[in-house]
């Protein structure tokens, strides 16, 4: 049995005006507009440095496995550097996993701050027992708008990200109940991933987010039920389910919202939904590592993830 990561992760050091910010590309190529719009965003507050080997290209992937790797690892050793922060999600990270020296991850302390593909290396920094941000990756800050991006500043600086309120149960005898525990999660494809891998979610004693983008039903189906049959499910304290974007249903009609009700409301543990999370149209900060309180149809974060 693979050792438990810490139920709780030791905070990184916040942001402030003027900190050091590394970009690191371990996934998919980027836009170069999206990013150059998200750095503009991010230089208006801080001083971030771009390797040049992130804009390198190797088939579907932002440069070869060793390139994307050694930034990461030259950032996590640079002094000066309080943050990584993704440029884009799409494939690759989990190419990266097996040679992620998490020694260097847990001494460096560092926060990391991205989503989507970006799951792989939050669950790599969950197992060093430091604490990390899903939130907006630098080609998705291009997008929006400053008003957009002012969550993203606050919980990179060390405030705990405001509650998440309304959500909607999807296990009715269990909404009143009151869970806390760690956050963890993230992308529900790369989660399933990670299934008898070292890096694999172990959710004993948390809460668990999930989110996806273009899953149909039946693959959400097939993620979960893999998710469930390596156990990685197992002594769950609640779930936070935010957007799965395009999971059009087929000609059957079972939806994401169907499949996902039925396997996890079989766990007889708290489930909402409607968490403003994801690829949707807001993808609000979630500390991860951290403690959180899931009650009656909202989600209070007790702490932030650095400080």
């Amino acid at each position: 049995m693979r050792p438990r990561a810490p139920m709780f992760s030791a905070r990184s050091r916040a942001l402030g005006p003027g900190s050091r910010i590394a970009v690191i590309a371990p996934s998919s190529p980027f836009d170069r507009d999206l990013f150059d719009r998200g750095i503009a965003r991010l230089r208006s507050r801080y001083d971030v440095h771009a390797d040049p080997r992130v804009f390198e290209t190797h088939g579907f992937h932002a440069g070869p496995d060793d390139v994307r790797l050694g930034v990461i690892h030259d950032a996590l050793r640079d002094d000066s550097i309080v943050a990584l922060v993704a440029a884009r999600g799409g494939e690759g990270a989990t190419r990266l996993l097996p040679g992620l020296d998490l020694d260097l991850v847990a001494r460096a302390r560092k926060l990391l701050v991205g989503f989507s593909d970006i799951t792989a290396l939050h669950a790599a920094w969950r197992r060093a027992g430091v604490a990390s941000l899903h939130a907006n990756v630098i080609t998705s800050l291009g997008r929006g708008t400053d008003d957009d991006a002012r969550p993203w500043f606050d919980a990179v600086e060390g405030h705990p990200p405001a509650g998440w309120t309304d959500l909607e149960s999807l296990s009715d005898e269990r909404a009143a109940v009151t869970v806390e525990g760690p956050l963890v999660g993230g992308n529900l494809a790369v989660l399933a991933a990670l299934a008898g891998t070292p890096h694999a979610l172990d959710a004993h004693g948390a809460i668990v987010c999930l989110e996806d983008v273009g899953e149909r039903p039946y693959r959400i189906d097939r993620m979960l039920t893999t998710l469930l049959e390596s156990r990685a499910f197992d002594g769950a304290l609640g779930f936070v389910l935010g957007d799965f974007t395009g999971a059009e249903p087929g000609a059957d009609g079972v939806t994401a919202r169907d499949v996902l009700t039925e396997r996890l409301g079989a766990l007889r543990v708290p489930v909402f939904a409607g968490a403003p999370m994801g690829h949707g149209e807001r993808n609000s900060p979630l500390p991860l590592g951290v403690r959180a309180r899931l009650h009656t149809g909202s989600l209070e974060f007790l702490e932030a993830c650095c400080g």
